[in-house]
């Protein structure tokens, strides 16, 4: 079956979404946009140069036309935070750049299913949902999927498991107000504590601490930053990833930041809980059954995101 997937913005993120997805068998077309389009043609090119070992796929560089008729656009636009810069200043500069965005492809490709990736992306999810024209549920943000990502990653590491039997999630903004509600994590059906203590290798050296597990989660995209520049490979597969989840036969669960309805007492907000995406975009929320102090994190979680949304 025939996919086509447009991706907007040609910087590392964006460039390596590309070119992981060109690496996979979902999509048989690769659209690339950048305002700056020589930069887009580079990035075309190698990646194009490097298909020959694979299947066929065509992969191009265009204008926000050539989007028509994909299945799937991901949104990696916006400008990175500077030094002396605050969050409030970036974020109102990446909202110009989503409303910009918003307006032009959804007359592009109205019927597609966007991923939103840019940053901050809970609110630039909220944007692009309240100024595209595009039905909500066509509408998915990257949320803490990466960050969930990053905790079954340690979590499978310190346990020595494969990270398919971790079952752990983030929860909330994709920033620092992000949780792990513990009471809905486990290891093949025991709780993440337990499987520490009883099961590790590593029990009696790496102890259960929620406190330093959630802080690696907060800090780990800082650190690869002041260690490489960027990150981009984890954020790359994670989206592809949620290409896989859309474009498959049968729903599946993510984190994914979404608009909220009512569960957990939210409304109008974008925040990242486990949500069933498929085919037709976003299904539905599950509403687990949270202690109240997760709650507590949960609206906090949305409160800052709210916050924000107000002062923009």
């Amino acid at each position: 079956m025939a996919n086509k997937i447009t991706i907007i913005g040609a910087g590392s993120v964006g460039a390596t979404i590309a070119y992981t997805l060109s690496n996979e068998t979902i999509a048989t077309e690769l659209v690339l946009i950048d305002i700056n389009k020589k930069k887009a043609d580079g990035e075309v090119m190698d990646i194009q140069q490097g298909t020959a070992f694979r299947d066929p796929i065509t992969v191009v560089s265009g204008d926000y036309d050539a989007a028509k008729d994909s299945d799937i656009v991901i949104i990696t636009s916006g400008v990175a935070r500077k030094p002396g810069q605050t969050r409030l200043d970036l974020t109102k500069i990446n909202v110009g750049i989503t409303k910009d965005i918003a307006q032009n492809i959804a007359k592009a490709a109205p019927n597609a299913i966007y991923i939103i990736v840019s940053n901050p992306v809970d609110i630039l999810t909220y944007v692009f949902i309240k100024e595209s024209g595009i039905p909500e549920k066509h509408i998915i943000g990257s949320g803490t999927s990466l960050d969930t990502a990053r905790l079954r990653s340690l979590l499978a590491e310190e346990c020595c498991i494969s990270s398919k039997n971790v079952h752990a999630y983030i929860f909330g903004e994709h920033g620092d107000s992000s949780f792990v509600p513990w009471s809905a994590a486990h290891i093949a059906g025991i709780s993440i504590q337990e499987y520490y203590e009883k099961y590790s290798p590593n029990r009696g050296k790496i102890s259960f601490d929620p406190d330093r597990i959630i802080d690696y989660v907060r800090t780990s995209g800082g650190v690869v930053i002041a260690n490489k520049g960027a990150t981009f490979y984890a954020i790359a597969v994670s989206v592809v990833r949620l290409c896989k989840l859309v474009l498959s036969a049968h729903n599946s669960v993510a984190t994914v930041s979404t608009m909220m309805h009512g569960e957990y007492g939210l409304n109008d907000v974008c925040v990242s809980v486990s949500t069933v995406i498929g085919p037709e975009g976003v299904q539905d929320r599950i509403v687990l059954d949270l202690t109240n102090d997760e709650i507590e994190k949960l609206q906090y979680s949305a409160k800052q995101l709210r916050d924000m949304i107000d002062q923009i």
